[in-house]
């Protein structure tokens, strides 16, 4: 008989009674891991209080690593190391101070058996809560049992009550009654242009382009072949090293043109010298050649929306591509030719661009396009992380903000209102410009497409942006990242709890409509359409805008 040598699984240890273990995922980028472990670091301190206090030890599941400054999982391969070491049935706590990379985590969370909760700080320094809902996604995406809380600063007593509910039971619940289930829409002409957009899509059928899949972890942004193709929607795979070779065949002159157009609409940028902190001419110019590199590629694959990942691997060649996204989503921008000159692409039109490669987003700006457009409304869209918010006059005001990704139409002043602003070293070492600004204020239809269940899913609300003081809405961007674009947002009947716990993604969609009339207009349409090529619709807002869309149906349990 052979004598061969048998593997053996790392040996677990033995759950311990009264006994929490705690993880963090961090990002990849170790220059935020670092420049965010202080922020981190009280979140766990808050949570080691809580957890004692109510008689449970804690353990943290790896320790600080002094020698990379920080004690964040950064990698796939670490997590499954990490979660090797975790009783396979401890109740375990995500702490999230930070955006993190959901895939560093999610293997081990699969096969976990024991309670899990997410818990993320109300802390507008780092993107802690786009974090926690981008995790949540994924784990609801996979079908994982999940509890999830937030907190400012854990002294806050529906936090707490609900901490020592999941102690005691390993769950913890939310109120959803704001969610509304379709039903059967009404006849109405809105319903009908819903309808037959819906059968065009499924009929002639759309394609995608992708730059290179699952940005950031992202497994929430990634929707598979089989969900996407059922309702109409092809992916071309690209790669950004593709992206990359048709930005060396644009010329500087081309390039310039942009950037004359942008500065003759009233744009501005805040130029400086040096690479590496201030924006550039040169980084500018690279970023104009990405801009009509898109619209090539887009053109040579007939494109009807494209995604750019930029982060990992782009980050380190070019300049940042959020102001080519902001300018793909917007129907006025400078005119790019076709390769022979012989005709404008999208000439007037916007090509819907979703941001960090979230197919998701494609799907909701792909539909909200079609509509819009449908319907002679101004159909820019674009996402924004939920980033904070906070109560302002007696109405929870959020502040949604996203990297730069913004079209020009969505700002305070257009073009005018709009400034390049460097995006930041950490995060974006080779710079390049936002296309920064606040939101004007006026009426919006908020969305996200999910999934759950291996099915495709959307929750679809209205609500207002709405115009601060000027002295906070500073305040806002001052405590998140100015450098990025903001809106300052109500959710009509949603409040902050009953959005945190329901919402699947750390992007959130949003769209303009002129009047509130109209943009309940728009929202019926939107839903018929999203109904009528399968995807399951979750009106949210206990308001008489979503009422009057379909039948009374009781929202889903609990």
């Amino acid at each position: 008989m052979n004598n061969y040598t048998m593997p053996h699984p790392t040996q677990r240890p033995v759950v311990e009674p009264q006994t929490v273990y705690l993880v963090s995922s961090g990002d990849q980028r170790e220059s935020a891991n670092i420049a965010s472990w202080n922020v981190q670091q009280q979140l766990e301190a808050m949570l080691t209080r809580v957890i004692s206090e109510r008689g449970f030890a804690i353990v943290r599941a790896n320790e600080v690593d002094s020698n990379v400054g920080h004690g964040f999982i950064n990698s796939q391969r670490m997590g499954l190391e990490v979660f090797a070491r975790i009783p396979r049935e401890a109740p375990l706590v995500v702490a999230i101070g930070n955006w993190q990379y959901s895939s560093h985590v999610l293997p081990g969370l699969r096969t976990h058996e024991g309670p899990i909760l997410t818990v993320a700080n109300f802390d507008p320094r780092w993107p802690g809560l786009v974090g926690l809902l981008g995790l949540n996604g994924g784990l609801t995406k996979m079908g994982k049992a999940y509890s999830t809380l937030w907190t400012v600063d854990g002294t806050d007593s529906w936090f707490n009550d609900q901490f020592t509910s999941w102690l005691d039971s390993g769950e913890v619940t939310h109120d959803d009654s704001h969610v509304r289930e379709l039903g059967e829409l009404r006849e109405t002409t809105e319903v009908a242009l819903g309808r037959a957009l819906g059968n065009q899509l499924l009929e002639d059928k759309a394609i995608i382009g992708v730059f290179d899949e699952g940005c950031m972890g992202m497994y929430n942004a990634i929707i598979d072949d089989e969900l996407l193709n059922p309702i109409g929607i092809y992916k071309e795979r690209l790669s950004q090293s593709e992206l990359w070779a048709e930005m060396q065949r644009v010329s500087d002159d081309e390039a310039a043109a942009v950037g004359g157009w942008l500065l003759d609409a009233g744009m501005t940028f805040r130029v400086g010298s040096d690479e590496a902190t201030e924006l550039t001419e040169n980084q500018l110019r690279w970023q104009y050649k990405m801009y009509i590199a898109a619209l090539r590629l887009s053109d040579d694959f007939g494109l009807d929306a494209v995604g750019i990942q930029y982060q990992q691997g782009l980050k380190n060649l070019s300049p940042a591509s959020d102001l080519v996204e902001g300018l793909l989503n917007n129907d006025e921008r400078p005119p790019v030719t076709s390769r022979d000159g012989s005709r404008i692409l999208w000439d007037g039109q916007a090509l819907p661009h979703f941001n960090e490669v979230d197919e998701a987003v494609a799907v909701d700006a792909l539909i909200t396009n079609r509509v819009w457009r449908s319907m002679d409304l101004d159909p820019a869209t674009t996402l924004h992380d939920v980033r904070w918010g906070e109560e302002r006059d007696g109405e929870y005001v959020w502040t949604f903000e996203i990297s730069g990704s913004v079209p020009a139409s969505h700002l305070d002043g257009g073009y005018s209102g709009a400034e390049g602003w460097r995006q930041g070293p950490v995060f974006f070492p080779a710079g390049g410009a936002t296309l920064n600004g606040v939101s004007k204020p006026g009426e919006i239809v908020w969305s996200r497409v999910y999934i759950e269940n291996d099915s495709l899913h959307v929750d679809i609300g209205r609500g207002s942006s709405v115009k601060l003081t000027e002295e906070e809405s500073n305040r806002r961007k001052e405590a998140t990242n100015p450098e990025w674009p903001i809106m300052h947002a109500i959710l009509h009947g949603v409040n902050r709890n009953q959005f945190m716990a329901r919402h699947k993604a750390n992007h959130v969609q949003v769209v303009y409509a002129p009047n509130a009339d109209m943009a309940d207009r728009a929202l019926e349409s939107k839903v018929a359409m999203f109904d009528q090529i399968g995807v399951i619709v979750h009106l949210c807002g206990n308001t008489s805008s979503i009422k009057h869309i379909a039948a009374d149906v009781a929202p889903p349990s609990s």
